[in-house]
């Protein structure tokens, strides 16, 4: 065979293979495909049984389902019945209750509210602090939302008869009481009816629910009330009484003291305290060196003739002791008027300096009030006016410095002017000696047959 018959030949052989191949993977996809709808085919048969099975399951929930909706709705049918027949039951009750009751409704509303009263000003009651377990019967009594029992109205029938009787008592009793830092110890209190108490001979404070404080500072003095706190049964003392239950005696407590008025008065208030004692410790050391003065003048004139030199008239009346007879009365003059001029200064010292402190107080006194006036605007400008007391601080520099300028200026006007009619007087004294010695000397020149 030719080469060409073996490549023919060849050729037909792969065709022929290939054909065997393709047809046998067409038969195996085939089977394939046959058993796989065979398997879908077992499970959707699978699938419809079990489907079937459940619906008949659902059928049978659901008829278990409707008969124990329907047992349910006649049960709360049953149960809605027995409401509103409850309902009407209490309402045909409350009406009853109503019709019974009457005006006992009204008369619990108006025991409510006499113990409503009654517990606010028992709150802070001098009596509150003997019997502080009264407060809960009258919280009890006040609850809007309870009945008072029986028990609870003698109760209050009893407190109100309690209160009328001791406002009549004194009695002692051990309570606690608070100091004013907060510390607290059992004390003997004596009561003063409902108007005042006192342990240690210190008056007390109320505070609410019972407790008694010591006020930070008090005003009344303390022997009065020691002895009224010691006194026996049927003793009469004076004691002080707060008729306001111990508001004045807390109000007293706010008061500033002497030296917390100063405080008030500022840097303008200091300066002017300042001046005015300097100028009362010279006033009065010159009183007393007038007085010193005026006593041992009022020795001198009693002995002219022997002058004394401690004291002014006993120096002018020396002054022409050693001079000679021969000077001209001009001379005798001058050194007379002279000797009373040295006495001058230390006779009227200090009252020019008293007259520049009686005129500076009342303008200290203004620079003060301006000031604070300024202080007082400040504040108004920052927080407004709404609330004085942030105001107060402003107004009361302004009103101390005018009182301290005042206070300073008024005495010591009248102590210079005393000062000047005293000194006055002694300068006149001065020059009725001075002219009287020069008159007795020019007289006794003449009788010696001198020239006037």
């Amino acid at each position: 065979m030719s080469a060409r018959s073996w490549l023919a030949a060849a050729l037909l052989l792969v065709a022929a293979n290939a054909q065997a191949q393709q047809a046998a993977g067409i038969d195996e996809l085939l089977k394939s495909i046959r058993e796989s709808s065979a398997q879908n085919a077992k499970i959707n048969a699978e699938r419809e049984a079990r489907f079937l099975r459940n619906k008949a399951e659902q059928q049978a929930q659901l008829a278990q389902a409707e008969a124990e909706l329907r047992a349910a709705e006649a049960k709360a049918a049953a149960v809605r019945g027995r409401y509103e027949a409850n309902q009407k039951a209490i309402s045909e009750f409350k009406a009853q209750l109503s019709a019974q009751s009457g005006d006992l409704g009204q008369v619990y509303a108006a025991v409510r509210e006499a113990a409503t009263q009654f517990r606010a000003a028992a709150a802070d009651s001098y009596v509150t602090a003997q019997f502080p377990e009264r407060l809960k019967v009258l919280d009890q009594l006040a609850d809007p939302a309870r009945l008072p029992s029986n028990q609870q109205l003698e109760d209050f029938w009893f407190l109100l008869q309690q209160e009328l009787g001791e406002n009549g008592k004194v009695v002692r009793f051990q309570a606690p009481v608070a100091a004013a830092d907060g510390t607290t110890t059992p004390q003997t209190v004596t009561r003063i009816g409902a108007f005042g108490a006192i342990a240690g001979g210190d008056y007390l404070v109320a505070q609410p629910g019972g407790g008694l404080i010591t006020p930070q500072r008090s005003e009344q003095p303390r022997g009065p009330a020691e002895a009224f706190a010691e006194a026996a049964a049927g003793e009469w003392l004076p004691v002080a009484v707060d008729p306001t239950r111990g508001n004045l005696f807390r109000l007293a407590a706010l008061r500033p003291d002497i030296l917390e008025r100063i405080h008030q008065g500022g840097e303008v208030g200091y300066v002017i305290i300042l001046l005015g004692l300097v100028g009362v410790g010279l006033a009065l050391y010159q009183l007393w060196y007038l007085a010193i003065v005026g006593g041992r003048m009022s020795r001198q004139l009693k002995a002219i003739d022997a002058p004394q030199p401690d004291n002014p008239l006993g120096r002018v009346l020396a002054c022409l002791k050693d001079d000679g007879r021969a000077h001209d009365p001009e001379v005798l003059e001058t050194r007379v008027s002279e000797a009373v001029l040295r006495e001058l200064p230390r006779i009227e010292r200090f009252q020019s300096f008293l007259s520049m402190v009686v005129a500076a107080g009342p303008l200290l006194g203004l620079v003060g009030t301006v000031t604070g006036m300024i202080i007082t605007f400040q504040v108004i400008t920052e927080v407004g006016a709404g609330d004085p007391k942030v105001m107060a601080g402003g107004i009361s520099q302004a009103m101390i410095a005018t009182v301290l300028g005042l206070m300073i200026a008024i005495p010591i006007l009248f102590i210079n002017s005393v000062l000047g009619a005293r000194s006055r007087v002694l300068v006149q004294i001065l020059d009725e000696q001075a002219a009287g010695l020069l008159a007795r000397r020019l007289e006794a020149r003449i009788g010696e047959g001198g020239a006037p």
